[in-house]
């Protein structure tokens, strides 16, 4: 659950998870598996490079019952990820389309910066 006194601004979501920004305590809120995580900016970033680099791959070769999750811990939280394959799957997307949208919007800001620079 999100604090009730955050303000927050939903950057991207899907079917499995959502992204939230907290402009309040400068944050980003992850939904994902009916619970809410909340990770500092930099946290956040290493958190989807760690999703990343799950081996799918290995995941579905491997026969042993080891290989059917993945548990992810992320940095300065409470939170623990119990993750199927198809949830490392379904997070990326989430993860990724997050990543996209804030970049964007950095992108958008800069231009427009630079448009009223020029426009002065």
């Amino acid at each position: 659950m999100i604090c009730p006194l955050a303000q927050v601004e939903e950057i991207y979501k899907t079917t499995q998870g959502a992204v939230y920004q907290c402009s309040r305590k400068n944050c980003y809120w992850l939904e994902f598996q009916d619970t809410t995580t909340a990770f500092k900016i930099s946290d956040f970033f290493s958190f989807k490079k760690r999703i990343d680099a799950i081996d799918v791959a290995s995941m579905i070769g491997d026969a042993s019952r080891a290989a059917d999750f993945e548990i992810i811990m992320p940095f300065r939280t409470e939170r623990c990820f119990l993750l199927r394959v198809e949830d490392v799957l379904a997070l990326r997307e989430v993860l990724s389309g997050a990543k996209f949208m804030i970049e964007l919007n950095s992108e958008v800001k800069k231009i427009l910066r630079e448009g009223n620079v020029l426009a002065v």
